[in-house]
């Protein structure tokens, strides 16, 4: 048997099956309330006390609330957990409603939706997304507080994800399936899907897609804007139109890479502080600083573009005092593009519009600033510094200078606006003193020193006199209202007739005070699309300035940008490590790679600052693209189109893959996408596996990027081996990070050096960590074995794994095919292997010797093998020479 609901659960209900996948916070008078599961998960994520609804039925109803002046603080703990919340308002007087009130939602707040950002938060945009994968992937982002909307076309499930995480999008719009590699890193990543099955075809949706070229684009935009108006229910006016871009167009580097380089988030901590974009933002308002992190995501690769940047951060280094002019009057401007939002929503109030007229108020004296600087790299951002000096005066002239948060109660217009609302305000007030004259008139006519005559919401204007003082009061005029513990209280056929003129007038008052409000807040909003571009005026040269300030503070410099491949940094530095070290501390150092000049191998100890070195090289070139001066005595930098990185080990831990899988992914993507003016830094690839395999595999990289992909590339490595690659590979250089030893105490020099290093250092590396000396004791012991059995390999060893005499490329496969073949590992050894190689490639502490060689030409090597001067030659050296051995014996 159904269970039988209540008028007012059964109006719950029906609202509630319109939001199965929300919390739908239901008004009931002073309180949202949450009912049967909302009401259990909300207790339980909110801490709040569950309670029942009719608990004496048999099946009582879970309930829990939160009061309606706090509503914003619970919403804001469920959206920041990933989940809905559609608000129900009531949408009539309770007072005048015949039977139920009618309630409807006005709002549902989803993450990607979230309007109201304050904090740290104000400084990040919020992008809502859209996919739409029909053929290519289309792509489509909104930041719905500032009506940013932009859309793309991208070839892949990787590159969507790329894009996806780069923007830190909570939530996306879909309206249809997705492939499930995609859904599955979509639910890895905590994106939440939303659905949106119908394309709205009206006015703004075609406004907003009018710009737009490719259908796809078109149809992933109208998805997007299509899901804000069913999900807002008002006006989208603030949207900026969509805007197609490429990300062809600006330097790419995946999101791997930005965590790797700690451009916006810490790797250790998780937040922003030591990372490049706390480093760069010295700017003064909100919007400056989400403008910042944009061009962080997005450097530039157009030389003109770079350059033009690079103009106006010079000119404002040069000019000192007016830059400090702007900085003054930059910290009196608030975040135009939100309170645009504000505008439009119909959520601005009073405060915001004070606020809205105080930053314009700042716009002349910036501009006045600007054109004393007398420059023609800043015509065209002087231009679009509009004033709007009629809606700063429309502000001045309508709102008081210190208005209440509510526009609903009144005492937000200044008087002297409306003649009538001066009206009303004088009845008011001559009201309350007439008031005044009837308490002081009753108190001497009556002989009751303490009468008073006071008012609340429930019974209006009433006489309270004392219970002593009730022999007193003239029974003929004063009638009961209300009885209380020691006092009554009063009305007289006067009171109540003047009562009657006060209350219409208040009542009045304040609806048409609502209304002169809403009438300027339309008169704003008409202007938005002005005060947008004025916001993205001031954002931009808000960032231009903060780089000044940055520049100057740390001693940066212009770099020089070419579109060759010359690379030559003169005592370059790492600007966060530098920030945290000081600037007489730390080392600089040169990056030097001509155009002769591909890859520069990286050798050295642990801790000596070999992944710093490879770092400081990718923000030096990030931040030159932004626009920004660079860490160094001089620079001169070729434009990257991407930057690809594989620092540091580390799990993928949503993805289930481990470090080795990750290095191999991470090193196969920049292989394959890569370009001659691309940037790739590969810090100790080859490590995660056995030693032979990892490298083999390393030489093999290496041979391959400077054979094929002829990017600009660091490579660090612990494989002192592959050193002897310079010999063969023309574009190669070494470079080592030096160290020393004084009285047996490893010395860091932190100073990069031409050539390879001499050791690694990895035991002393081992005590600085403070290892228990017996341990090092049994690793140095450890170490002088493996080096001795370095050299007494079996000459039937098959189990080489790369080719180190010479490295192998596509142009020369023909004319080595014999070489190849004789050294590839063989299934089946022609004779018993008494190898120094376990199953897995690694090297055993403990092999058995090598049997004693037969024949002639192995009694010849022998008598070689006792003749050579191991302390003499290189590990590379001593390999090569068993590797001529070895085809002598085959």
């Amino acid at each position: 048997m159904t269970k039988k609901l209540t008028p007012m659960m059964e109006q719950y209900q029906q609202v509630k099956d319109q939001y199965p996948d929300a919390f739908l916070f239901y008004r009931l008078g002073d309180f949202y309330e949450l009912f049967n599961d909302d009401a259990i998960k909300g207790a339980q994520l909110l801490e709040l006390t569950l309670t029942t609804r009719n608990h004496s039925a048999k099946n009582p109803i879970p309930m829990c609330g939160v009061p309606h002046r706090a509503v914003n603080n619970y919403v804001d703990i469920l959206i920041d957990k990933g989940y809905k919340v559609a608000i129900c308002e009531q949408m009539e007087d309770p007072k005048k409603a015949k039977g139920m009130v009618k309630r409807a939602v006005t709002r549902l707040i989803t993450p990607g939706t979230k309007m109201d950002l304050t904090g740290d938060a104000a400084r990040q945009n919020n992008y809502l997304t859209a996919i739409s994968a029909a053929g290519k992937f289309s792509l489509a982002y909104t930041d719905l507080s500032t009506g940013e909307l932009k859309t793309t076309t991208l070839d892949s499930v990787g590159a969507i994800v790329n894009e996806l995480v780069n923007l830190q999008s909570k939530e996306t719009v879909v309206d249809g399936e997705l492939p499930t590699e995609l859904t599955t890193q979509l639910k890895q990543r905590n994106i939440l899907q939303s659905h949106q099955p119908q394309i709205l075809k009206n006015a703004e949706v075609s406004y907003l897609t009018q710009d737009l070229e490719d259908e796809q684009q078109k149809h992933v935009v109208a998805l997007l804007v299509s899901y804000l108006l069913t999900t807002q229910k008002r006006s989208l006016a603030h949207m900026q139109r969509a805007i197609a871009y490429l990300p062809s167009s600006f330097m790419k580097i995946d999101h791997y890479s930005k965590t790797n380089l700690e451009l916006t988030t810490n790797m250790r901590s998780g937040k922003r502080q030591g990372t490049l974009a706390w480093l760069l933002d010295e700017t003064k308002t909100a919007m400056g600083s989400r403008l910042l992190k944009r061009w962080l995501d997005r450097p530039l690769i157009d030389p003109d573009q770079i350059s033009a940047r690079q103009d106006k951060v010079q000119e404002l280094l040069d000019h000192y005092f007016e830059r400090s002019n702007i900085q003054d009057e930059l910290i009196k401007v608030y975040d135009l593009e939100r309170l645009a939002g504000r505008v439009a929503y119909g959520s601005v109030n009073g405060r915001d519009l004070i606020q809205l007229k105080t930053s314009l108020l700042q716009v002349p004296k910036i501009k006045y600033v600007l054109e004393t600087l007398d420059s023609p790299v800043f015509a065209d951002l002087e231009k679009r510094l509009d004033p709007l000096s009629d809606i700063a005066d429309l502000i001045d002239r309508a709102i008081i200078a210190d208005p209440p948060i509510s526009v609903t109660d009144g005492g937000v217009i200044k008087d002297g606006y409306n003649k009538q609302l001066d009206q009303y305000r004088d009845a008011m007030n001559n009201g309350k003193r007439w008031i005044a004259d009837l308490q002081s008139h009753e108190r001497e006519v009556t002989g009751i020193g303490n009468l008073k005559i006071g008012y609340n919401h429930v019974f209006g204007y009433y006489i309270e006199v004392t219970k002593v003082n009730l022999s007193k009061i003239p029974k003929d005029r004063y009638e009961r209202k209300q009885t209380l513990v020691n006092a009554e209280r009063f009305s007289t056929p006067e009171l109540k007739e003047k009562e009657a003129l006060i209350m219409e007038a208040q009542e009045r008052s304040t609806a048409l005070e609502y209304d002169l409000f809403a009438a300027v807040r339309e008169q704003v909003k008409k202007q938005i699309k002005r005060l947008q571009s004025l916001a993205a005026a001031l954002s931009e040269l808000d960032v231009l300035q903060s780089f000044a300030v940055v520049s100057e503070d740390y001693h940066f410099v212009r770099p020089q940008m070419n579109t060759g491949h010359k690379l030559m940094i003169k005592d370059g530095r790492h600007p966060v490590v530098e920030k945290f070290m000081g600037h007489q501390e730390y080392v600089p150092n040169d990056v030097l790679m001509d155009d002769q000049t591909d890859i520069l191998l990286i050798t050295g100890p642990n801790m000596s600052g070999k992944s710093t070195y490879m770092r400081q090289l990718a923000l030096t070139a990030v931040m030159a693209q932004m626009g920004c001066f660079v860490p160094a005595k001089s620079a001169e930098l070729p434009i990257f189109d991407q930057i690809f990185t594989r620092i540091g080990a580390a799990d993928d831990l949503i993805s289930g893959e481990s470090t080795f899988m990750v290095e191999m992914m991470e090193a196969n993507n920049a292989l394959k996408h890569a370009t001659d003016h691309s940037l790739i830094l590969f810090d100790e690839i080859g490590r995660g596996t056995a030693t032979y395999d990892g490298m083999a595999l390393a030489q093999a990289i290496i041979e391959y990027v400077h054979e094929h992909v002829r990017a600009k590339t660091l490579f660090s490595t612990h494989y002192h081996e592959l050193t002897d690659l310079e010999k063969t590979l023309p574009r190669l250089k070494n470079v080592h990070v030096g160290a020393t030893e004084k009285n047996g105490e490893l010395v860091f020099l932190h100073k990069v050096s031409a050539g390879p290093a001499d050791k690694s250092y990895g035991i002393h590396v081992a005590k600085l960590a403070g290892m228990p000396d017996s341990l090092l004791k049994r690793a140095d012991q450890i170490l002088g074995e493996l080096e001795e059995k370095a050299v007494t390999l079996p000459l039937n060893e098959k189990k080489t794994a790369v080719t180190y005499h010479q490295p192998a490329s596509a142009d020369r496969v023909e004319e080595t095919s014999a070489t190849e073949e004789s050294t590839a590992p063989s299934a089946q050894p022609s004779e018993p292997a008494t190898s120094a190689m376990d199953a897995n490639g690694q090297m055993e502490l403990f092999a058995p010797a090598p049997q004693k060689a037969k024949s002639t030409k192995g009694e010849k090597i022998l008598h070689q093998l006792k003749e050579l001067n191991l302390m003499g030659m290189t590990p590379m050296e001593v390999m090569n020479q068993i590797y001529q051995w070895q085809q002598k014996l085959k």
